[in-house]
């Protein structure tokens, strides 16, 4: 069964409210097999409504509805749909008496409007509102279904969870489960990414595989179906098997993850301290990693040094390196590394200098970067690296370097 989600509301358009319903409508009705091709978003205008309904009717075979279920005239789905449909709406008395009930139970007086509510689309199965007062429906014509839900998500969920879900399952001949699991990636472009992994995405059928690119990363979401969650999933893992094997040095984790949270957890699994040296990034790297609870036993501390002066005087950075080799370099990524875990007394140290921009410094452009991680008994270890963007997104792509080398640091060395 393939379906499209129309949401009703000028409100929407003008982004005045966030359309949380469609994300909510997709994934539920994925769980039970039911494919999501088109969300539209409609205002509250009949002829406008019209045209998204037909549009609708070519491509699905099921349309929910949001929105539009309520007293006032620019709430006109159920009015438009039953027209469309070629029938009337009648009232619903056990609405009609829930209505009244409320108005009672408040001390307001009805208005005549508000018995609006209570209609419905003759002949269609009625979808009880035990959340607020217009009720949904669920009807057929000429071979396409019709979800009707009010807008208020409060309304909305527990009806189609208790009733509209029910009456969908009951007229899919065969319920088969979508499941679908993201891989994330960091330190590899998309276009790499899909010239690594491109015979199996030239391949792929059941489950499918989407490559999403985002905020300097890139994910991939593998989508499968079956009548077996179980079968799904062990389908999702043979191809995420697969593609690992081409590009896993880069993935991090899965899902709605970060890589400030994956580098998070690594630290306490490992009961491992951090300090961090912190120029370029002005201290957006702890400021990433104090935002995850847990963390004040694993953080020793960290210095916002931008200029020479706290460099010198607080780091201990040698006047030589900066002369000889300025404050973007390798050799005062180094010492900073390796002065600030001594300072803090912390198991790990981590330093980021460079030039964010707009404008070039001491000689380099914009965007070059050096990167530092020192550790005791270890050799220091210094990332070099070119990137180009605005000076946020700069600074943003620094802090996940460092998160992405930590990580990989501890896969190798911890």
């Amino acid at each position: 069964m393939n379906a499209e989600v129309i949401a009703v509301g000028s409100e929407l358009l003008l982004g005045q409210i966030t359309n949380t319903n469609a994300r909510f409508l997709s994934q539920h009705l994925a769980e039970i097999g039911v494919n999501i091709y088109y969300h539209t978003v409609v205002g509250d205008n009949e002829e406008r409504l019209k045209e998204a309904v037909k549009l609708a009717q070519s491509r699905a075979d099921l349309i929910v509805f949001s929105g539009g279920l309520g007293p006032t005239k620019d709430d006109l789905t159920k009015e438009t749909i039953a027209r469309m449909l070629g029938t009337t709406l009648e009232y619903n008395e056990e609405a009609l008496v829930g209505i009244q009930a409320y108005f009672d139970k408040t001390g307001r007086v009805m208005t005549e409007n508000n018995k609006k509510q209570a209609l419905v689309i003759k002949g269609s199965t009625v979808l009880k509102n035990d959340n607020g007062m217009a009720p949904g429906m669920f009807t057929k014509a000429d071979g396409k279904y019709y979800v009707l839900l009010p807008g208020p998500p409060r309304e909305m969920q527990p009806m189609f969870l208790n009733y509209g879900r029910p009456e969908i399952v009951n007229v899919i001949e065969k319920v088969e489960r979508i499941e679908s699991r993201v891989l994330r990636f960091f330190g590899i472009g998309e276009s790499t990414l899909e010239t690594d992994i491109d015979d199996i995405l030239m391949k792929q059928t059941n489950p499918t595989i989407a490559p999403l690119a985002g905020d300097g990363e890139v994910t991939l979401r593998i989508t499968a179906k079956h009548e077996s969650s179980d079968e799904a999933f062990r389908m999702i893992q043979q191809a995420e098997d697969e593609i690992l094997e081409r590009v896993g040095h880069y993935f991090y984790g899965y899902d709605e993850t970060t890589i400030a949270a994956e580098l998070a957890d690594q630290l306490k699994e490992k009961k491992l301290t951090i300090a961090a040296a912190e120029s370029l990034t002005g201290g957006l790297f702890l400021g990433e990693l104090t935002a995850i609870p847990g963390m004040s036993t694993h953080i020793k501390g960290g210095i916002v040094c931008y200029t020479n002066e706290v460099k010198k005087q607080v780091l201990g950075v040698k006047s030589d390196t900066l002369s000889r080799y300025g404050a973007v370099s390798s050799e005062c990524a180094k010492e900073l590394a390796e002065n600030v875990r001594n300072l803090c007394e912390s198991d790990i140290g981590i330093s980021f200098t460079g030039v964010a921009g707009p404008d070039p410094l001491e000689g380099h452009e914009p965007g070059t970067v050096f990167l530092a991680i020192a550790a005791e008994g270890l050799e220091t270890i210094v990332h070099p690296l070119k990137m180009v963007g605005s000076r946020e997104g700069v600074r943003k792509r620094t802090v996940k370097y460092g998160c992405h080398y930590l990580l990989q640091a501890f896969a190798e060395m911890f």
